[in-house]
């Protein structure tokens, strides 16, 4: 069978080998490409900054914003316009022809940092994609460590939304992904980058948390409805705060609601969202559901970041995207960081649509970042004393649409009544609206937020650490079992390495991308492996 393509980063990697003809997400082969050449693009230019910096050059900031958005682009779902695509490797090499010019040094530079854009691009694709490296294990760690900086690169890309950035980090994620082009670095070269990667994901989080309380105060338990209203909506979709702050302002008065979808749910658990009486709740589950939650929604959908599943015809016309998102045929709402995007389109648009079709009752309970969290860390220390709370089980990560994720629904009802869920991200839409009760007051699912506030979880277990006197964090009641889909997970995974945290169980599958080699690596050092049935993994979590 003709090979069209090669993609292996998300959890629904064909045959969990990898998307050959089409990517399992909907990529086209053409896009896929594209997305490849842009990577190497950001590479190149990423080598260029790598040398300015060693010679005592200052790199403009706008380079590092250049290449944040660059790789947040080619996360999974969030860009299959190939046209876009072009329009950003065009606007990399423009880049770094104009710093190129400032390398003074003799030394030689990789092919990558000298590619001028000429030549035919599909065929460089072929040449410069995964499968050039050809070391399995040299491509396994290069993949982790780009994967993992594809993530960081959301939460940069995030917090320069709201005018917060760390040069630091830009400095290191263009240094890591010029190394990925180092073909002097062996396997434990790279181990030893992909946990430093793991260390900035930590840097990056911090600071994108930072970015949010700051705007937004810190998140606190709330109940949010699940129901619908009587008038139009705008339903939006993705992880980006500013893009809803800057559109709730503008549907004031409107007499349009504004509702928020699967990763935006934790925006209603912020003080300063509080104030918008159309943001009346959240419509919908997980991002792999929306081909018909967004068809019985009725009005115009905003997708501000990654987790678009390509639309049907019958709402494409009402699908919008803006950032890094996009999608061939729907409109592109414009706007750099710190620009105030123009979103009429969508509230005249609204204006005409219908009320959203109600898919369900109830509400939702969230709200549990670490501010919250430590805010009852006297309540949560006694029920652990007095045995009210045997075990805290992280449950974070991504949802998706394999059947076999059903287990993470078993797993949370089989629990012994005497654990608590920590969870961030949309896996939670896998048991949040299940009945698990309370211990004395704290609710048995606590829920961070979105994947970016995973390190919410990473403070909270910290901080329980430093309450039990624990010299080590592996020796708190807490046992992970994540569920992983993107590259925002590969961060996530890499942060908790950095920082220490062992025996991590990975699921529905483990990563595509690691070699039979690296999983073995992984799993020797860190304790990392998969997962098992819902009985199994009960027996090793809990005993018999």
């Amino acid at each position: 069978m003709e090979q069209k393509m090669f993609c292996y980063q998300c959890q629904e990697a064909a045959g969990c080998t990898g998307c050959t003809r089409v990517g399992a997400c909907g990529k086209q082969p053409d896009v896929a490409a594209m997305q490849d050449l842009l990577v190497y693009a950001a590479k190149g230019l990423s080598a260029v900054t790598t040398r300015l910096r060693a010679e005592g050059t200052a790199v403009p900031s706008r380079t590092g914003r250049l290449v944040t958005l660059d790789l947040f682009t080619t996360i999974t779902n969030a860009n299959f316009d190939k046209e876009a695509v072009m329009d950003r490797i065009r606007s990399t090499l423009e880049e770094k022809a104009q710093l190129l010019a400032q390398v003074r040094g003799p030394a030689p530079l990789p092919e990558a940092a000298l590619w001028d854009g000429s030549g035919d691009w599909e065929a460089k694709a072929a040449r410069v994609g995964v499968l050039s490296t050809e070391d399995e294990d040299v491509r396994s760690l290069r993949e982790l460590i780009t994967y993992g900086l594809k993530g960081l690169a959301a939460y940069s890309s995030h917090a320069s939304a709201l005018l917060q950035e760390d040069g630091a980090v830009d400095d290191f994620l263009q240094r890591a992904l010029a190394a990925t082009l180092d073909d002097s670095l062996d396997a434990e070269a790279l181990t030893a980058l992909a946990l430093e990667t793991g260390r900035y994901g930590v840097q990056a989080m911090a600071l994108l948390d930072r970015a949010n309380t700051k705007a937004y105060g810190d998140p606190e338990i709330t109940r949010v409805d699940i129901g619908v209203g009587d008038r139009p909506g705008i339903l939006v979709s993705g992880h980006d705060l500013r893009d809803l702050e800057m559109l709730l302002e503008q549907t004031q008065g409107t007499g349009v609601d504004v509702y928020t979808h699967s990763e935006m749910l934790p925006a209603h658990y912020y003080p300063a969202f509080k104030k918008y009486p159309n943001l009346v709740g959240n419509y919908g589950n997980a991002w792999w559901r929306q081909k018909e939650e967004f068809e019985s929604f009725r009005g115009p959908i905003l997708m501000t970041t990654n987790c678009i599943v390509p639309p049907r015809e019958s709402y494409k016309d009402r699908l919008y995207t803006t950032g890094a998102a996009g999608y061939p045929g729907c409109r592109h709402i414009p706007g750099e960081a710190g620009e105030e995007k123009d979103f009429s389109p969508l509230i005249e648009h609204a204006k005409r649509c219908a009320p959203p079709q109600e898919l369900e009752r109830g509400e939702i309970v969230g709200g549990s970042a670490h501010a919250q969290v430590l805010a009852l860390a006297d309540k949560i220390v006694e029920a652990v004393r007095t045995g009210a709370i045997r075990k805290f089980v992280v449950m974070a990560g991504c949802d998706g649409r394999a059947k076999s994720r059903s287990y993470y629904t078993d797993f949370a009802r089989a629990l012994p009544h005497d654990t608590v869920i920590l969870t961030a991200g949309c896996a939670k839409y896998r048991y949040n609206k299940l009945d698990l009760g309370d211990i004395g007051g704290i609710p048995r699912v606590l829920d961070a937020g979105q994947c970016n506030d995973s390190y919410s979880l990473a403070v909270i277990a910290l901080k329980l650490k430093e309450v039990f006197g624990l010299e080590d964090i592996n020796d708190l009641p807490i046992v992970y079992n994540i569920s992983w889909y993107e590259q925002k997970a590969v961060i996530v995974l890499l942060a908790l390495l950095y920082l220490g945290v062992r025996d991590i169980h990975l699921g529905p599958t483990l990563p595509a991308f690691l070699s039979p080699n690296v999983a073995k690596v992984l799993s020797d050092r860190f304790g990392i492996a998969g997962i098992g049935t819902v009985e199994e993994d009960m027996a090793l979590f809990f005993g018999a």
